[in-house]
């Protein structure tokens, strides 16, 4: 008999036991058992704590880190290309030069008496400067029309005395020589009269001279000679100088080979338009025309020099003044124009970065036709409305995720969704 059969019939026993009466042995009461199930749980529950817990922390860690190795958004600067016109200037350096300048000097001499005039003063042509004693020249008029009476009356009593001898030398009363005598006297004095005449005049002449008027429009310097000093039409100095400055011109060179186009356009008759700036290249003084080219090339500069004339209505120019001269000789209709910070350049190519609607970036090879200050035309590469990076270029990749934010003046684009 086996094992198993052995222990079937016990329990067997045992039943029939408690049937007839056997005292019956006591089972595990139920609330021991359901706490036995409870407490496995527990324990499977801690297992599968224990063995999630480790496991969950590396996967958070995973995520950070993808998180962190995300490429970033590349902040930069940027502005839409647009279409216009650029002028095409060729720069040179100048000097203002006046078109006239005059040393005032006295035309008589004699004390000087009076100073009319504040330096630094703008005075117009005809207005009185200073004037000099004019009673020496008073004098010699008086003189000067007392001989031309005492001559006229000469004059007079000769011309009768002629008269008389006609008569006579017609009766032969008188030898005609001695008329003719007499008809040369009074061409004598009929001569002396005109000479006086020219005396009077030249007194006049000094009179007005002993005030000294401006010969020009312009600006008076700083006085040479002051009140008092006794003053020589031969002084070298003269009494102050004027300097015309409206208008005014500046004569700056370009380099000869830039002398074709500007001829060609002189050829055609059309008045080239000159702007002045100051020595930083920043403020611009007047504007003007071209007035005149040399007529010769200096061979040991390579320059030709080019005079403009400015109407000078501001008064910005002085003679003597450094300035930087633009001669704007064509102009470029209808370009694309961008920025010239968004230009690079590498020993391959010249390029720009575009902005993608999808905030990327695009590396894009142009043509720069001209640039002029900063602004750069495109012959091709780039079309109106392109949204080119001026600043943040370093740091960017054909490609990169850019956070765009639009230069002064510029448009915003709004990303693709």
């Amino acid at each position: 008999m086996s094992l198993n059969e052995a222990k079937t019939p016990s329990r067997g026993a045992a039943a029939d036991a408690t049937l007839v009466g056997a005292p019956a042995v006591a089972e595990p009461s139920r609330p021991h058992h359901v706490g036995r199930w409870i407490a496995a749980l527990a324990v499977v529950a801690i297992a599968i704590y224990l063995v999630a817990r480790p496991s969950s922390r590396p996967a958070a860690s995973a995520g950070k880190a993808a998180g962190k190795n995300a490429p970033r958004a590349i902040p930069v600067t940027g502005s839409a290309a647009t279409t216009g016109d650029l002028g095409v200037y060729f720069n040179g350096l100048g000097t203002v030069t006046a078109l006239n300048t005059v040393t005032v000097r006295s035309r008589v001499d004699g004390q000087l008496v009076r100073v009319a005039f504040q330096e630094g003063q703008y005075v117009h042509q005809g207005d009185l400067l200073a004037e000099i004693d004019p009673r020496p020249f008073q004098v010699q008029l008086t003189q000067a029309l007392g001989q031309q009476a005492k001559d006229e009356a000469t004059l007079k009593n000769a011309q009768i005395d002629l008269e008389r001898y006609r008569v006579l030398a017609e009766q032969d009363s008188i030898p005609r020589q001695q008329y003719d005598t007499q008809a040369a006297t009074v061409s004598q004095l009929e001569a002396s009269l005109k000479s006086d005449q020219g005396q009077v005049e030249s007194a006049k002449l000094n009179l007005v001279y002993s005030k000294i008027t401006a010969p020009i429009s312009g600006i008076v310097g700083l006085r040479l000679v002051d009140v008092g000093n006794i003053v020589h039409a031969t002084d070298a100095n003269g009494l102050v100088v004027i300097t015309q400055i409206q208008p005014i011109t500046v004569v700056f060179t370009i380099p000869a080979d830039q002398l074709p186009a500007v001829l060609k356009q002189m050829k055609a008759g059309k008045h080239l338009a000159v702007d002045a700036y100051d020595r930083d290249l920043k403020n611009k003084l007047a504007t003007g025309s071209v007035l005149a080219i040399d007529n010769q090339i200096d061979a040991t500069t390579g320059t030709v020099k080019i005079k403009a004339v400015f109407a000078n209505d501001s008064r910005a120019l002085f003679a003597n003044q450094f300035v930087n001269a633009r001669l704007l000789v064509d102009t470029l209709r209808q370009t694309v124009l961008v920025p010239s910070a968004a230009i690079q350049r590498s020993p391959q190519s010249t390029y720009v970065y575009v902005v993608k609607p999808d905030s990327t970036v695009d590396l894009r090879n142009v043509d720069v036709q001209l640039t002029e200050g900063d602004v750069a035309a495109i012959r091709q590469g780039v079309a109106a409305g392109d949204v080119v990076v001026t600043d943040g270029v370093d740091k960017l990749q054909p490609g990169s995720k850019v956070a765009l934010s639009m230069a002064a003046g510029g448009a915003p684009r709004k990303a693709a969704s």
